[in-house]
């Protein structure tokens, strides 16, 4: 993914989960945050942040914040990233070799899934999850309770039962980290049916991602700890 038109700013503080007041060039912008996670590690007042300017100037807020710089890292914050990298890379082909389709918002049973991965083989249903939680290079999800993260998994489950092939893909939004674990402390309750999927045989790969602020791209795979 590309981003274009591309600012560099300062963070001073969240109103609440939609917005972040930004300091940009010695002016301070509303901004709407693309991620409606806590990210209370990532957005702490201060911290360098990036801005894409929208093109639609009707909009209420003139910016999106997408990315924050933690340490040396640029981390992605963009919530429709994971998406879309994933779609380009399945569309490449690098997610299971023949790969005929990759249709999204593929709705089985009563859940909308992220993807549907059509290959010569046949169908693998694919639920992506974006990861911004890191401490000590090791990256955790959920950053919350994410209710509709544990459906999507119990999903996954029911399909591979009934002998669907099934993914959960974790797209780390920052590069070099050790490992990724479920956040248990947080969110038990997304932990133990992520370890039933993984004993029902779904598939649960998670990668990191080359980050820049104008761009970013899955680049290898992260070792998943449960």
């Amino acid at each position: 993914m590309i981003y274009e038109r591309i600012l560099k700013g300062h963070f001073l503080e969240r109103p609440n989960r939609f917005v972040a007041l930004v300091e940009l060039s010695g002016t301070v912008e509303i901004c709407h945050v693309k991620n409606t996670g806590r990210c209370k590690e990532l957005l702490v007042p201060g911290a360098v942040v990036y801005l894409q300017e929208a093109q639609n100037p009707a909009r209420k807020t003139k910016y999106d914040l997408i990315a924050v710089e933690k340490g040396a890292r640029v981390i992605n914050m963009d919530a429709a990233a994971p998406n879309g990298v994933f779609g380009e890379w399945a569309r490449e082909g690098r997610f299971l070799p023949g790969t005929r389709q990759v249709r999204q918002e593929q709705v089985w049973e009563d859940s909308r899934l992220d993807f549907l991965v059509e290959t010569e083989q046949g169908h693998t249903l694919v639920e992506v999850k974006g990861v911004t939680l890191e401490e000590h290079n090791v990256v955790r999800f959920p950053d919350a309770p994410t209710h509709r993260g544990v459906k999507h998994i119990e999903t996954l489950c029911r399909a591979k039962v009934q002998g669907i092939d099934a993914c959960l893909f974790f797209v780390i939004q920052m590069e070099g980290v050790r490992y990724f674990e479920p956040n248990d402390e947080t969110h038990p309750a997304f932990g133990a049916p992520l370890r039933r999927a993984a004993s029902l045989g779904v598939r649960l790969m998670a990668y990191d991602c080359t980050v820049t602020p104008e761009r970013i791209a899955l680049r290898a795979p992260v070792e998943i700890q449960l």
